[in-house]
């Protein structure tokens, strides 16, 4: 099952590959293949959270923050500008975790709807 999930998902990180595995574990052929197309939909990649929270830096603070479901985060990212910056800095070291963070809640999400 490991290699469906890891050619069927494009740029999966290890730890999200090894969650996922984890995860669908208990589940059949045709389901992980949906919840495979579901859970695409959703995700999102590292690269996009890194170029969002560069974009902070130039643009507007808090992209990152909108496209991983934090609105709160992102609005105070907005007005503040990524509360001085410090906020974005940290953000671009800790993309990674942004990502896999947000796209934990997205598995979960995609399991109960395809249950």
């Amino acid at each position: 099952m490991s290699t469906v999930l890891a050619t069927s998902i494009p740029a999966i990180e290890p730890d999200e590959l090894a969650y996922l595995q984890a995860f669908t574990s208990d589940l059949s052929e045709e389901k992980l293949k949906l919840f495979i197309s579901v859970y695409n939909g959703k995700r999102q990649k590292t690269e996009t959270v890194l170029i969002c929270c560069l974009l902070g830096f130039v643009c507007a603070a808090g992209i990152q923050r909108f496209i991983t479901g934090q609105i709160g985060m992102g609005i105070l990212y907005f007005f503040t500008g990524g509360l001085c910056l410090v906020g974005t800095i940290i953000d671009t070291v800790n993309h990674k975790k942004l990502a896999f963070e947000f796209n934990q809640r997205m598995a979960v999400e995609s399991m109960t709807l395809i249950k």
